[in-house]
């Protein structure tokens, strides 16, 4: 009884921080922020290109749910990198608020719709599949996003989401080592400032909300243990479809 009720009391602490507050930035850290996050979704520096090499376990832990035919719709496409992972075998719409990140990507024509917000999409459009690569960790209204993409699967469907270890030991101590320090020889600041802002969510509380909304979760970690891991990868189903309509009221 008191395990339950202990529960209770953190998700409704958790579902209170919502939504979120992104932290603003300095004017010095805004003239180059444009260009910072442009080269590094697209890999255009060394340590880049090293991450975008270890995120790829997550691109192909998504890639790996595709089936035949089935609907696809992902959660913050950015520069549709993950069409390098898998093939369109049916429907695939996205939702990114940043045009620019995929308006001159080489996959662009694989998408058959557009949507700025999840709240943008038809009322009648489902999907067999909903996605989404390191992107849950920056979205302030993430409860509201979870409850809406549960809704939108078709009977039998999942949520595959990749995230970066936010939170934990490893994670920061290897963008500290890595990002960190070629952000403060190229920029002469600090990357935590940049990355306070972008990832306003930790790993800890992506699972608990994708627990909260769904009745089966599977989890698969890059590394040992949740301190020791770079990243972690959730497969969910069986949305509790009452829940996330009550939550969205």
């Amino acid at each position: 009884m008191h395990s339950c009720s202990e529960r209770k009391r953190q998700i409704g602490s958790l579902l209170r921080r919502f939504p979120k507050i992104r932290p603003e930035l300095d004017e010095e850290y805004r003239k180059i922020y444009v260009k910072h996050y442009m080269e590094n979704r697209s890999g255009g520096t060394k340590v880049s290109r090293v991450t975008a090499i270890l995120e790829s376990w997550g691109h192909r832990k998504v890639a790996g749910t595709a089936r035949n035919g089935c609907s696809t719709l992902e959660i913050g496409a950015g520069t549709l990198n993950q069409f390098g992972f898998e093939k369109k075998t049916g429907i695939y719409d996205i939702v990114e608020p940043f045009s620019q990140l995929y308006e001159n990507s080489e996959y662009l024509g694989n998408v058959d719709r557009i949507y700025a917000d999840i709240n943008e999409v038809e009322e009648t459009r489902k999907y067999d599949r909903i996605t989404s690569v390191y992107a849950f960790e920056h979205i302030l209204n993430l409860p509201e996003v979870i409850a809406r993409a549960a809704l939108k699967l078709n009977e039998g469907g999942i949520l595959a989401v990749a995230i970066p270890n936010e939170g934990r030991f490893l994670w920061k101590a290897a963008y500290t080592c890595s990002s960190g320090l070629e952000f403060r020889r190229r920029y002469g600041l600090d990357y935590e400032v940049i990355m306070r802002h972008e990832h306003v969510n930790t790993a800890d509380e992506i699972e608990t909300l994708l627990a909260f909304f769904f009745r089966k979760m599977k989890r698969c970690m890059f590394g040992i243990g949740k301190d020791m891991s770079l990243y972690r990868y959730y497969e969910c189903s069986e949305p509790r479809t009452e829940r996330c309509r009550k939550y969205l009221e």
